[in-house]
């Protein structure tokens, strides 16, 4: 019972951790259909921005609010990759909607243009963050099985984040927009809605989402220039398993790799088990290409 317990908990805690990553590119790819390389990078800025924010707490806050760094640090973590987001899209990405390998090839040169900029900023080393003692030990349920804080701490951020998301997509005019856009752009336009101004809304938030993901990765060990390109592959393969543009689907594809992956790296080795979940993937989509999820669509007869 504890080895199941503890292999269900792992098998959460990874789904949470891809879902988190997965987010943002469900917002660029899934709704813009904007192939973003740069995507990891996103979460490389906010890894660093809970770095950069536990040295100023160290440095100049009282040692008894040392521990409130790391709220701080998700907020700005999701402004400042929220605003690289905006600076991308404005000088770059809404000259290249529609042109799918244009998007992939310049945001992978933007990619390799920031990792760069981060080894001369921060070092090539990679460097640790410390977790806030809110967040160091864990819930002991038997003997041998204990939940960690930072563990349960990004599966509740999740959760927020996945509410918030839903709320904000079907439940606010903004988010009845941003669908809207995506959909038909053109009648949207006729609309009356400023399309411009919404591409820059939702690629900030899907940066954003991005930024929040890499500050959480802090919590989970040292961070570095590369820390994003690790992730890259698996969060795109969240996406299309789930069902491109389909909120649930992410859900959906993020909890099915996470514990399939669990579960095989139980049995095998790490680097096997991931070979073994890419195969099944891909078998999964030659059988059903739109994903777990797919959108609904009316035929059109004649």
């Amino acid at each position: 019972m504890d080895v199941l317990l503890l292999q269900v908990f792992n098998g959460l805690s990874v789904s949470s951790i891809l879902l988190l990553i997965a987010l943002g590119l469900a917002i660029t790819f899934g709704l813009m259909n904007v192939i973003n390389m740069a995507h990891g990078e996103l979460i490389m800025a906010g890894a660093y921005v809970a770095y950069v924010t536990q040295t100023v707490f160290a440095k100049y806050v009282n040692e008894r609010f040392f521990g409130a760094y790391f709220i701080v640090a998700l907020f700005l973590s999701f402004l400042v990759s929220g605003l690289m987001g905006v600076l991308m899209e404005r000088l770059l990405i809404r000259f290249l909607y529609g042109r799918p390998l244009d998007s992939l090839l310049a945001t992978w040169g933007v990619s390799m243009v920031l990792q760069q900029l981060a080894r001369n900023i921060f070092g090539a080393p990679n460097v640790d963050v410390v977790s806030p003692g809110w967040l160091n030990g864990g819930i002991q349920l038997m003997t041998g099985v204990q939940l960690p804080y930072k563990r349960l701490f990004i599966i509740v951020l999740v959760v927020l984040c996945i509410v918030g998301m839903y709320f904000y997509i079907h439940r606010t005019s903004a988010g009845r927009r941003m669908q809207a856009v995506m959909q038909n752009r053109d009648m949207a336009a006729c609309l009356g809605i400023p399309t411009r101004r919404v591409d820059t809304i939702t690629f900030a938030l899907g940066s954003g989402l991005a930024g929040i993901a890499g500050c959480s990765l802090a919590l989970l060990g040292s961070i570095g220039p590369s820390i994003g390109t690790y992730y890259i592959v698996d969060s795109f393969m969240v996406v299309v398993l789930g069902g491109v543009g389909k909120l649930v689907g992410t859900v959906a594809g993020a909890l099915t790799i996470g514990m399939i992956n669990t579960a095989f790296e139980f049995g095998t080795t790490a680097t096997l088990g991931k070979v073994l979940v890419f195969t099944l993937v891909i078998l999964f989509l030659q059988w059903k290409p739109s994903g777990l999820v797919a959108l609904r669509t009316r035929a059109l007869d004649g």
